[in-house]
């Protein structure tokens, strides 16, 4: 029965499950597809999503091209693999945290640490609901930390969401003043530094009188208040405000 479900697959999906696909002719493959992916990640991680073609993957395996094929099928599937593969499974600190906020902030970092180890990822498009394993064991991941509230089950959804959005923000905040302060020779600090002082020659009193009064105040460079940190814990205030509201509404 369990190979008659993954004969139904697309054959990417099917992949990513371990579903063993029929048996090809040509001669005996010289790699398993774990070994295949692994490859790939590290293609990505030295030089990014565009590096990942088949030619310079089956390259790095002295495959040819067409060979590879054997193995994936499509690049399609190759990028669907990819970032199944880079994605991983979610630490046990989430499972492991007291309280559905804690495993809430765990969730957040841990989905940023994701990112911060493959940027790339922040480069493949969100193109429908997670259909892969070790996706779907994320989300599983999270909904459980709210599995003791008093939310529906569409909320708890709503709420991973939100925490995940905020994540991949961050990480792509993060990655663009990375690269930016690599191409300049900079710290990301010192890049913070030049925009607030081009921000000082461009905006007006009587055009920007918020923001002029920001600068002024040098909250801009000011890295005392991590603002991703900040918005994290203003959206788990606003979400433990609404626990609560659902919790006195059951009462």
């Amino acid at each position: 029965m369990a190979e008659e479900k993954h004969t139904a697959l697309p054959l990417p999906i099917a992949l990513a499950w371990g579903a063993v696909p029929p048996a090809q002719r040509g001669p005996k493959r010289g790699f398993n597809l774990d070994q295949v992916l692994d490859a790939a990640v590290a293609l990505a991680d030295a030089s990014g999503i565009d590096a990942v073609t088949m030619p310079a993957l089956a390259k790095s395996l002295g495959l040819t091209a067409m060979s590879l094929y054997r193995y994936v099928g499509s690049k399609d599937a190759l990028l669907l693999l990819l970032q199944e593969r880079g994605m991983g499974l979610p630490p046990t600190s989430i499972a492991g945290a007291a309280s559905w906020r804690d495993g809430l902030e765990a969730y957040a970092e841990a989905s940023a640490d994701v990112y911060r180890r493959h940027p790339w990822m922040l480069d493949i498009p969100i193109a429908g609901i997670a259909t892969t394993p070790n996706n779907l064991t994320w989300v599983e991941a999270g909904l459980e930390t709210l599995a003791a509230t008093r939310l529906s089950p569409e909320e708890r959804m709503a709420v991973v969401l939100q925490i995940s959005g905020h994540a991949r923000f961050r990480a792509l905040v993060e990655r663009g003043y990375g690269d930016r302060a690599d191409l300049t020779g900079e710290d990301v600090s010192g890049v913070v530094g030049s925009e607030a002082r081009l921000l000082g020659t461009l905006v007006a009193v009587d055009r920007f009188p918020n923001l002029h009064a920001l600068l002024r105040s040098g909250a801009l460079v000011d890295d005392r208040l991590d603002n991703f940190d900040f918005g994290l814990q203003r959206l788990l205030d606003g979400i433990s405000h609404y626990v609560e509201s659902r919790s006195t509404e059951a009462s």
